[in-house]
């Protein structure tokens, strides 16, 4: 995957993802809280951060341009749509899709701990 510029995802705005991220991780008896916990796990940001994001209407590129990756990011594995994370080679769409997996992580179940690589 070169180049960022072919990718709708780019351009879709967090706020507009949030709401499927948070009604599959609820489905399956998980929190608002957890999920925001991994989302300031994987970017750095505080909840006030996370919140302005949200109500901005900030695109993807956005949202991960000013994040902080966590270091421990790099140990996020396995597929997600199809495609393993660790050989994603934009660095952007990488990082979108390791948000995908710790959601689909949290919504399995996963022990938060766990989702969190601590």
């Amino acid at each position: 995957m070169s180049g960022s510029s072919g990718h709708r995802i780019l351009t879709i705005t967090l706020a507009s993802v949030y709401p499927l991220y948070l009604a599959k991780v609820e489905k399956k008896g998980r929190t608002k809280d957890e999920l925001d916990a991994v989302i300031r796990w994987l970017t750095g940001y505080d909840q006030a951060e996370v919140d302005q994001h949200l109500a901005g209407g900030s695109t993807f590129a956005d949202f991960f341009e000013g994040a902080r990756l966590n270091p421990n990011a790099a140990l996020i594995t396995g597929v997600i749509c199809g495609v393993r994370v660790e050989a994603i080679e934009d660095p952007l769409m990488q990082r979108i899709r390791y948000l995908d997996k710790l959601v689909d992580e949290l919504a399995k179940g996963r022990a938060l701990e766990k989702v969190l690589r601590s």
